[in-house]
């Protein structure tokens, strides 16, 4: 298949971009700057991704260059992955703006799209979403972002519909692993790096955890499965249901036997809770691959960090 994604350099989305061309899909990939503005791992990505996919530079949702290129490019997939996340942990961040950048000309993108003979529309939602998942407390917005996204799912949906295109969500959990942003599972492995001990401060919380690489096969699955006529379809994929400290565990032990490190964890006494105690996903991904195994993923991972900091007590 012919398949636009938009937010190709974030991390899911290199991973994302990653599947669906080794699966023998055409992927144009949109990049909203030059590449040579992007830093860090998210340069890294964008510059693995250009060997992938067919890179856009400095193209945006929606955009007068956005349209004509869906008129002109024959695609029968629109992934749209990007979202706007500035800020994205603030209680200020701001849902309409979000939901405005979010959907910028949505009915004459869609409707450009069905015109040029593209047939589905992938979005991406989050298990941070009110209403989405499996949890605790009634399933509400976990932030202003999750609000945004879950904003952004409803105009997809009503313009879809308008379009007669089939729309397909997406929902995503807490994934892991190379080229991973500087979170939970970079701080665990930075920590170990230096020879020290990192502190889990929120144990208690019950998330979903997943392997990127597993994630992005569930995705582009998901791409292919899309139907040819007007329906609404969604998917939410999960992978380790437990609590932080519990994961916290199961990762250094994963890490401890291939790195040759002590990768000890302190969970502290979670005493403050204001997100909801549980929020998972409900469609075991590993179910939907039966040869898929989980070593090879870890691996991957304890080398992509070797790599990135060097192993001095290695094994």
């Amino acid at each position: 298949m012919k398949v636009l994604f938009t937010g190709a350099s974030s991390f899911t989305g290199y991973w994302f971009v990653k599947q669906l061309a080794e699966s023998g899909h055409e992927v144009t990939a949109l990049f909203r700057r030059p590449a040579a503005e992007y830093t860090d791992v998210r340069a890294k990505r964008v510059a693995a991704l250009a060997e992938l996919c067919k890179p856009v530079y400095g193209v945006s949702f929606g955009t007068e260059g956005f349209i004509r290129l869906v008129q002109q490019g024959g695609f029968e997939v629109l992934a749209h992955h990007a979202a706007d996340v500035t800020d994205y942990k603030s209680p200020d961040f701001k849902a309409v703006d979000a939901l405005a950048a979010n959907t910028q000309n949505i009915a004459p993108v869609l409707n450009a799209f069905a015109s040029a003979g593209g047939r589905a529309v992938v979005l991406t939602g989050s298990v941070f979403e009110n209403d989405e998942g499996a949890g605790s407390g009634g399933l509400p917005a976990f932030s202003p972002y999750g609000l945004s996204k879950a904003l952004t799912a409803q105009m997809f949906r009503y313009y879809a519909a308008q379009a007669k295109l089939a729309l397909g969500k997406f929902v995503i959990p807490n994934p892991f692993g190379p080229f991973e942003e500087p979170r939970f599972t970079a701080y665990l492995m930075k920590n170990w790096f230096a020879g020290k001990i990192p502190s889990v401060q929120t144990p208690a919380y019950v998330r979903d955890n997943i392997h990127a690489s597993l994630l992005a096969r569930a995705y582009a699955k998901f791409v292919e499965s899309m139907p040819s006529t007007p329906a609404f379809i969604s998917l939410n994929p999960s992978g380790y249901i437990e609590s932080q400290g519990a994961f916290a565990l199961r990762f250094a032990n994963e890490m401890r036997s291939r790195l040759g490190l002590e990768c000890g964890v302190e969970l502290k006494t979670q005493t403050n809770f204001t997100e909801p105690r549980i929020r998972v996903n409900t469609n075991p991904a590993d179910a939907m691959f039966p040869d898929w195994t989980e070593s090879p993923a870890w691996d991957q991972l304890a080398a992509y960090y070797v790599r990135l900091f060097g192993n001095s007590a290695g094994a």
